[in-house]
């Protein structure tokens, strides 16, 4: 029989995990703000190295747990589940290093607007993705719901940001390069949204039972 410790110990590398992606989209903004260059390769160099490595040895532990334990019932659904979030979180971490490298080139040259929208975008998107990871380990299908919400204010703001991004373009064509790099910095962050709120969708489902795709489920 699948100890509980176990299950709690895969849930603690998970919480690790999502601690260590969640760095890399605050700090590969920061860099970009604050024009730190360390701080930006810091992302790409260190912290992906580390996210892939937090992959792997996820991924055999939650394959070892299965193999040797045979689990059913809800201890094989929350191993099924950490191996869906487990290549969630990696996939977050890749967003984070093109961010950063969005931002490198973005940092050599000078700004196209004042940086307002996209660190808000940050903010919230950093919420979610700690909470996703919450809902998960507490079983909180209600913070899940939280969560899939403010999905809605990320997309606001990455419509926004294309839109006033084309209206500099138009403008002045001198831009477009660095206005693509902008995009590309909040389509990012707005997959990252996406991502997290799969994973709330998942839990919601395992906790309730319930099928939400795109938020129309009503609690």
């Amino acid at each position: 029989m699948l100890e509980e410790t176990k299950l709690l110990h895969v849930k603690k590398e998970l919480v690790e995990f999502a601690t260590l992606v969640e760095g890399m989209i605050s700090k590969s903004i920061k860099g970009l703000v604050d024009k730190d260059l360390d701080i930006l390769n810091e992302v790409i160099d260190k912290d992906e190295t580390k996210a892939n490595d937090f992959e792997i040895r996820l991924d055999e532990m939650c394959i070892a747990l299965i193999a040797q334990h045979q689990p059913a019932g809800k201890a094989l659904r929350t191993i099924i589940m950490a191996l869906r979030i487990n290549s969630t979180l990696e996939r977050i971490g890749d967003h984070s290093v093109t961010i950063a490298e969005a931002g490198i080139f973005l940092i050599e040259r000078p700004p196209v607007k004042p940086l307002i929208d996209i660190p808000r975008m940050v903010e919230i998107v950093g919420s979610m993705a700690t909470d996703s990871i919450n809902s998960f380990i507490n079983e909180d299908a209600q913070l899940a719901q939280n969560v899939c919400e403010r999905d809605s204010l990320v997309d606001g703001l990455r419509n926004q940001i294309l839109r006033e991004l084309i209206t500099f373009m138009t403008s002045d064509p001198t831009t477009i390069e660095r206005a693509l790099q902008l995009m590309k910095i909040s389509s990012n962050l707005e997959r990252i949204a996406d991502l997290a709120t799969n994973i709330c969708e998942d839990v919601i489902y395992m906790v309730r039972g319930k099928v939400i795709k795109h938020h129309k489920d009503s609690m």
